[in-house]
């Protein structure tokens, strides 16, 4: 039931979530707490304690990129599991498919956004062929990890061991 008594109350809890999720929007694009509390006509500390209770946890932000890929499904699994914050994992097959179904025009812009998307992470775990490694680490001024699957050019999908790239990820996240 979405409206509850307390006392004399009658509560929406909908109206609830609706406010919160609306503050949360604010705070992730940047709005101080101070001025959401403002707006909400409520105090900073609030908000403060609202953040630490749904806190995940601190720290670098990760993004995992990664072709071809056999097990991309596994691995997307276990970034999740994780806590990975993007991951763009793609078999021979998808990454073609992610080529050839644009103009030209819309593959740049795609693709242009995917790195301006992928810039705004603190780490990047990239897997990909020796040359792809060099070419993404020259595009991205962030801390790069580099799992190098092989020589380019590559037309066949790798199997990348899980374990060791859940090792990786939690070594990543000690660093904080």
């Amino acid at each position: 039931m979405d409206l509850i008594r307390i006392g004399d109350k009658l509560i929406s809890v909908s109206r609830i979530e609706n406010i919160i999720q609306e503050m949360l929007d604010l705070r992730q694009q940047g709005v101080s707490q101070a001025e959401v509390a403002k707006k909400f006509n409520t105090d900073r500390t609030f908000l403060s304690r609202l953040e630490s209770l749904g806190e995940i946890r601190k720290g670098k932000t990760i993004a995992i990129v990664g072709f071809p890929l056999k097990n991309t499904e596994e691995l997307k699994q276990l970034a999740f599991q994780e806590g990975v914050d993007f991951s763009l994992l793609m078999t021979d097959k998808e990454r073609w498919d992610f080529v050839y179904e644009k103009s030209g025009i819309e593959l740049l812009n795609e693709v242009m956004g995917l790195i301006y998307q992928v810039r705004q992470y603190d780490v990047v775990i990239l897997l990909g062929s020796d040359q792809r490694l060099r070419l993404f680490k020259a595009l991205l001024d962030k801390e790069v990890i580099s799992i190098d699957i092989g020589k380019s050019p590559m037309t066949e999908d790798v199997y990348v061991d899980p374990q060791n790239l859940r090792k990786i990820i939690r070594m990543t996240k000690k660093e904080d």
